[in-house]
């Protein structure tokens, strides 16, 4: 669904059965999502608003909107959790159990230990944001190639190492250019602490200058 994340290392595998995960849901670092097909035939349904924690397995499930499962538990075959209900850090919640709207469980096997209070319900929906914001974030930093990358380092350290009361960094190609290299500053601009790297990317500056030129 829009806006949904999965992070680093979780495992979606919905190979003898669907899965379906809805809008501005997030799953966790390491979690495992999977269907079942040859003992019983249950696909995992999330919902929207749904959050699952680092190291949580959904086997074969139904998350219902708004519902939360916790670091390391697990929500086995044919089970159900209803909307706005929490299962706990740890817990184990049996095949084809149902954990009703707005209940808190915990334990192994899991049973309810008490009602969800609204300061919970405002947390999760609190967090369920903060972690769309997260993911964007992440999405962006993701996407950069080594030479946005190499700048936004070397970007970094200047400005934690440059007076701001010293010549700036400018863009496009500044006047005092030494050799195509760049203004002085904290280094030249390019790949100097990456030898092999910086030996590609000129490479690939260089071809791409020979490739305009002959299109002129």
């Amino acid at each position: 669904g829009q806006n949904s994340s999965v992070w680093y290392g979780a495992t979606v595998r919905g190979d003898v059965h669907k899965i379906v995960i809805g809008e501005n849901t997030s799953i966790g670092d390491r979690a495992v999502i999977h269907v079942a097909k040859i003992q019983g035939d249950f696909p995992s349904l999330i919902g929207d608003n749904v959050t699952i924690g680092p190291g949580a397995i959904v086997h074969a499930a139904t998350l219902k909107d708004n519902s939360t499962v916790g670091p390391s538990a697990q929500v086995l075959d044919g089970a159900v959790v209803e909307a706005n209900a929490i299962v706990g850090p740890g817990a184990v919640v049996t095949p084809g159990t149902v954990v009703p709207e707005g209940e808190y469980w915990l334990g192994s096997p899991a049973k309810m230990v008490r009602k969800v209070t609204a300061e919970e319900l405002q947390t999760a929906s609190e967090n369920s944001v903060d972690t769309l914001e997260l993911a964007r974030m992440h999405a962006v930093e993701c996407d950069k190639d080594l030479e946005q990358l190499t700048k936004d380092d070397e970007a970094y350290e200047d400005g934690m190492t440059r007076d701001p009361e010293y010549w700036q960094p400018q863009t496009g190609k500044p006047e005092d250019d030494v050799l195509g290299m760049g203004s002085p500053g904290l280094i030249f601009d390019n790949v100097l602490t990456n030898p092999e790297e910086g030996l590609k990317f000129m490479q690939k500056k260089k071809a791409a200058a020979a490739a305009a030129a002959e299109q002129k």
